[in-house]
């Protein structure tokens, strides 16, 4: 499965010089911190981690579903469809909440 590169691009943007790796994952392009993924793009979809303890909130949010990529939905990551992270407002503040979830993991 192919990525939005424009997507991908606003990402590299937004976290500047936070920006660690990137690397092909699920069929898509993952940026990681640390060796854990963060952030993500699966077609024209944000995946963001989040962490269990924020999922339930970060669904009630706009545009965001269970990340069920195997057909069974993964605790703690979330699909984010590409309207509701238009705005670079919106995008960043899901990269924020990804980040501050994997700021708490041990490095790989």
């Amino acid at each position: 499965m192919a990525y939005d590169d424009e997507l991908a691009d606003r990402i590299r943007h937004i976290l500047g010089p936070r920006a660690s790796e990137e690397k092909n994952m699920f069929g898509g392009l993952a940026f990681l911190f640390d060796g854990n993924m963060a952030v993500g793009v699966l077609g024209e979809d944000l995946v963001a981690r989040v962490g269990p303890d924020a999922e339930e909130e970060s669904l009630a949010l706009p545009g965001a579903r269970p990340m069920d990529f195997t057909g069974r939905p993964m605790k703690g990551w979330i699909f984010v469809e590409s309207g509701a992270v238009s705005e670079d407002d919106a995008l960043g503040s899901w990269i924020d909440r990804s980040l501050d979830f994997v700021g708490t993991l041990e490095p790989k």
